[in-house]
């Protein structure tokens, strides 16, 4: 065995991986998990909002 059979098994090894990663990444039972991750920037100014309404309220008390 030479060093380009060693190449080419990290090669194969390193695009398997590769591939099992983004087969992971978009399986179907991650949908939900993305779809959270996706919308964390826009739940931001839910939180905003609501704060700053509770501030208000509590200023009036």
């Amino acid at each position: 065995m030479d060093i380009n059979e060693l190449r080419g098994i990290h090669t194969f090894l390193v695009m398997a991986v590769f591939l099992g990663i983004v087969w992971w990444a978009y399986s179907a039972h991650r949908r939900k998990a993305n779809d959270e991750a996706a919308h964390l920037p826009f739940d931001d100014d839910d939180v905003e909002k609501r704060t700053l309404e509770q501030e208000k309220t509590e200023k009036k008390e």
